[in-house]
């Protein structure tokens, strides 16, 4: 899953990244709603951690923005503020859920499960190309009609490059899709998701192929 975590606390918000990444998760951290607003447009995350305490204002100001940008993620406050007013105030704008500080780190990834069960709204856009179909809202594909299952990253791989089919998607414009923004990425780690997404796909019947266009990136088109 990856995750925004909005915290202002740097020693706190490391400590939580590292737990985090410990589980699989890609985690970016943001300080404050200004970077936190165009960080949640630039990337898709399937879930955002928000302090409410936050130098420029209330962390749940960034509900409200991602409602109406039309934004679909998950929103799990993690405040000092833990009176009733206040997490009932922040339920009803939009969190999915609200833990008072301090937490117990297993407490945290038990909700962050929790919430990863519960799905997204349906945009009821669809991606389609050959015999494949993708649900945007979803994330899920199907070829054939048949749905399939890829790892995370690959299947961002395909998004991304189903999103701009027919025309050249840059190795950066990947790198940015599939890792946080301070991830160490190795020099041949997108050619080998590449690689294996092509011979799954192949392997399927999707009637699409990923060409490279060498030194730039790679396009998705459909067999003719």
């Amino acid at each position: 899953m990856r995750i925004l975590y909005v915290e202002d606390e740097l020693e706190l918000a490391e400590i939580t990244r590292r737990l985090l990444e410990r589980h699989k998760h890609i985690v970016d951290i943001a300080d404050t709603l200004a970077i936190s607003r165009v960080m949640l447009l630039d990337n898709d995350y399937e879930l955002v951690l928000l302090d409410r305490r936050l130098p420029d204002g209330d962390g749940i100001e960034l509900i409200r923005y991602a409602l109406r940008k039309k934004i679909e993620t998950r929103f799990l406050i993690l405040s000092a503020l833990g009176d009733l007013y206040e997490r009932v105030e922040g339920l009803d704008i939009g969190a999915d859920d609200y833990i008072v500080k301090p937490f117990e780190p297993e407490e945290l990834l038990a909700r962050i499960r929790a919430a990863s069960r519960r799905p997204l709204p349906e945009t009821g856009k669809y991606l389609e190309l050959g015999n494949l179909r993708f649900n945007c809202g979803t994330r899920n594909f199907r070829v054939d009609g048949e749905t399939q299952t890829l790892p995370r990253r690959e299947l961002v791989v395909l998004e991304t490059l189903l999103s701009r089919a027919g025309r050249v998607v840059s190795r950066e414009s990947l790198e940015s899709a599939m890792y946080g923004y301070d991830d160490e990425v190795q020099s041949n780690t997108i050619e080998s998701h590449v690689s294996r997404l092509r011979k799954h796909l192949t392997k399927l019947g999707s009637g699409v192929s990923i060409h490279t266009i060498r030194g730039v990136g790679y396009m998705l088109q459909g067999d003719s």
